[in-house]
């Protein structure tokens, strides 16, 4: 290969390395969102990996760790799946349950102290940053009183997410 060959390749590796990729856009000029898959194997996962997060979280603060509670986790699926259903994120179940009485029917027994709700294609750690972020959500995380937790969510086809943390003693 001669010398003019071998830099024009140099060349073109070089303008091909400083190429940038244009994320995709909906018709709004936004960057679509990437789709979080979850798979079987992260499925099991995820509860404990937020729960290690919020642990962390709260330890930096001061406030006591959380354990799972298997009443608000059911709770917490409940109401993301009918989120879905919904198609809104909001407290108030189809039936206009809140989330006390949801986590009462799932057969909590103790007191529901907060409900964080997200309709996102994000992860469970970007979701929970993004709860960080705000004074409000951070709040329901940071309590002190809080002694467990309940996180779950539902997956539509499409990709999109609707995650639910609740908090309780």
């Amino acid at each position: 290969m001669d010398r003019r060959n071998l830099l024009s390749l140099g060349g073109l590796a070089v303008l091909a390395a400083c190429s940038t990729s244009q994320p995709a856009v909906g018709p709004d000029g936004l960057p679509l969102p990437t789709v979080y898959n979850i798979t079987e194997k992260e499925k099991a996962a995820i509860p404990y990996r937020v729960l290690d997060s919020v642990n962390a979280l709260r330890s930096a603060k001061g406030a006591p760790a959380l354990v799972l509670n298997a009443s608000l986790n059911a709770a917490a699926a409940t109401h993301s799946r009918d989120m879905s259903v919904q198609n809104r994120p909001w407290h108030f179940g189809s039936d206009g349950s809140s989330p006390i009485v949801r986590a009462q029917r799932a057969g909590y027994t103790g007191t529901v102290l907060g409900e964080l709700i997200s309709e996102t294609y994000e992860t469970e750690v970007e979701t929970l940053s993004a709860w960080m972020k705000q004074p409000d959500t951070r709040d329901i995380l940071m309590d002190p009183r809080a002694t467990q937790m309940g996180f779950a969510w539902f997956q539509e086809p499409g990709g999109k997410l609707w995650w639910t943390l609740l908090t309780g003693t």
